[in-house]
């Protein structure tokens, strides 16, 4: 979407509206202390937390990196989105009207804006046709199915709005479409229909199934899952990704389950829809499913938000491969728990059935509450596996213990939760020799150590043949000076300008071109239709400023005019040297932290300006790929 310059009054009711820990732990695990919230900066590794969120100033803050700033500025980093992008969202998601400083714009950017809300209305009443044929005569098997097979309640049936897509190729289409009016090209980016590769028309994405509505945490329809009630498959069929549904982003039944997880201060995360119907059926309310075969580090973020001691308890289905099948289900989380950011727990269900059989075989939930209360800590689950079916008497599965357990030490991030399982696994491993835990403890760090040393010097060998290439004043000024004579002199491109300033999040280095482009803008704002230049030039003698520095950009000359051939390739290849300047100056500045650090004393120091400096390389790489011509070569013609 092309978007136009936002209005200051709406970016301010913005920012007024936009609460910094809603947003930040959506990204953060945050923890209270005091009248703030503290957490593991997300913008450079770090073992203790040292990022702060104060909600009465409105702000973060982060005393490692010292990087810090409000909601959107947040968004922006994090995200790497332009000013206008972060502004929109925030609007859309607190729902602030959006008016622009063109207003011939205004029209076609709430009609985008509103698509959103369109989306959603379609989503509800396609829930409540699902409902309503699941109760006509069409419906009865797929009901007969969740009454007797789930042995589900009708007050469970509707409190989850199940429902029941006909086998008809067009019965919701018809509906949506031809009764309800509703364009196609709605329907079909609503993920309900499809279009056909042959002859032309649409046809139901859903038919003969048991409907499961997917709502978002405000209990709002985004998507659903389809359980086939034939052989067809797939068994499960889910929507598609769409402008309202990101599967990575979201846990089913956290809507209905929120408040119950915040009051139990634990969720509960199981596979399976019906996994997790019939946990809240049975009274256990703090349960959400994970919508894929693996735990997404967003939406797991996400459902942190409401458990203060950050507990997550997970119900896999576990099968013969044992740790595999863990490490498969608990995917990105993993990160979180080495980190000691969540208090991740696992339940094993006896005979490898899943919560929904398990609740139906004990007849009562108290079992599987026992099973929760009982549920090992992901690490000490771990440390179970590994000594499962081995004998530690035995010379080679002492050895492969031993060395599977420091594998496992070296993922654990925080220090603290690091030794605690030192200790443990050095008593393990001392197999009740009091008198010889200390020396297995020992062992085992030293082992650690080496590890890290190995790790530090082949990071260190990489850096070594970095060649920084230096920042030229005379590129940057060059390039500088390329961009604002264009857009003085090409008013057809000052919006690809601007735009491009404002996604890549640059500014103009130089004071005297800084100082132009903030007149720039001031002009447009008051007076968009008069005569730029004029009134810029106006503008310098009112401020009583020399326009010596940049009388050249003012004027066109044979030399100059060189810019006006190709302008898009010139913003182009503006914009790239200008950015890598900056990453040439990031990159420098990293090596030379990185040499003054004690690799010995400092590791995890040494290792992020050693990441930094890897990062902007890579920027640096891409840029010149992305470049079609040698800007240097043409700037230094000038």
């Amino acid at each position: 979407m092309n978007v136009p310059r936002i209005h200051p009054d709406t970016i301010e009711e913005v920012q007024q509206r936009a609460d910094i820990v809603d947003i930040v732990s959506e990204r953060v695990v945050l923890k209270k202390m005091g009248k703030d919230l503290v957490g593991l900066c997300p913008f450079h590794d770090e073992g203790s937390p040292s990022f702060t969120v104060s909600p009465s100033k409105q702000m973060y803050y982060c005393f490692g990196c010292q990087v810090g700033g409000n909601a959107i500025t947040f968004l922006m980093e994090i995200g790497k989105h332009s000013f206008s992008e972060v502004v929109l969202d925030l609007a859309r998601r607190y729902q602030v009207p959006v008016h622009t400083i063109e207003p011939e714009q205004r029209e076609e950017l709430q009609r985008q804006l509103s698509l959103r809300e369109e989306l959603y209305e379609i989503m509800a009443i396609a829930v409540r046709f699902y409902e309503h044929a699941l109760h006509q005569p069409q419906g009865s098997d797929a009901l007969n199915y969740l009454k007797v097979d789930r042995q589900l309640s009708l007050e469970t049936i509707q409190q989850f709005q199940l429902g029941y897509a006909p086998a008809g190729w067009e019965s919701l289409y018809s509906y949506l479409v031809e009764e309800k009016r509703f364009s196609v090209q709605l329907v079909e980016e609503a993920g309900l229909i499809k279009a056909r590769n042959t002859g032309g028309g649409y046809y139901d994405r859903f038919r003969d199934r048991l409907m499961i509505p997917i709502h978002d945490s405000q209990g709002r329809a985004i998507a659903f899952g389809g359980r086939t009630l034939s052989d067809e498959q797939p068994k499960y069929l889910n929507s598609p990704e769409t402008p309202l549904f990101d599967k990575g982003k979201t846990m089913y039944a956290l809507d209905k389950a929120k408040s119950a997880i915040s009051k139990a201060d634990k969720a509960v995360v199981v596979e399976g829809y019906f996994d997790a119907i019939a946990l809240h059926a049975a009274g256990i309310s703090n349960a959400v499913a994970s919508l894929g075969t693996a735990l997404s580090l967003d939406a797991v973020k996400h459902l942190l938000r409401y458990t203060d001691s950050k507990q997550v308890i997970l119900n896999f289905d576990a099968d013969a491969a044992g740790t595999t099948a863990a490490e498969r289900a608990i995917g990105e989380i993993a990160e979180l728990a080495y980190k000691g950011q969540v208090q991740l727990r696992i339940i094993n269900i006896p005979d490898g059935k899943d919560a929904d059989d398990f609740l139906k075989s004990t007849g009562s939930p108290e079992p599987y509450r026992q099973l929760m209360d009982n549920a090992p800590l992901w690490l000490d689950w771990q440390m179970q596996q590994l000594l499962q079916g081995n004998d530690l008497n035995q010379s080679d599965a002492y050895q492969r213990i031993a060395k599977q357990m420091v594998n496992l030490l070296t993922k654990i991030q925080n220090t603290d939760t690091r030794m605690y399982y030192v200790n443990r696994c050095a008593e393990i491993l001392s197999q009740g020799n009091g008198t010889l835990v200390a020396l297995r403890a020992e062992d085992l760090i030293k082992k650690l150590n080496r590890i890290r040393r190995k790790e530090s010097k082949s990071e260190q060998e990489k850096q070594l043949d970095l060649v920084p290439v230096s920042a030229d004043r005379g590129l940057l000024q060059n390039a500088e000076a390329v961009l604002l004579r264009l857009y003085l002199h090409c008013p057809e491109h000052r919006g690809a300008i601007a735009q491009e300033l404002e996604e890549r999040d640059l500014d103009f280095s130089l004071s005297h071109h800084r100082f132009l482009w903030q007149q720039i803008i001031q002009v447009e704002y008051h007076n968009p239709t008069g005569d730029l230049l004029s009134q810029v030039q106006e503008r310098f003698l009112q401020n009583n400023r020399d326009l010596k520095p940049v009388s050249e950009l003012f004027h066109l000359d044979e030399k100059s005019q060189r810019d006006l051939f190709n302008p898009p390739l010139m913003i182009q290849g503006a914009i790239a040297c200008i950015e890598r300047v900056l990453c040439d100056k990031r990159c420098r500045q990293a090596l030379q932290l990185w040499k003054e650090t004690d690799l010995t004393k400092e590791p995890d120091r040494a290792r992020y300006y050693q990441e930094q400096i890897s990062e902007e390389k890579k920027r640096i790489e891409e840029l010149d790929k992305h470049r079609q011509v040698s800007l240097i070569d043409w700037l230094q013609m000038y």
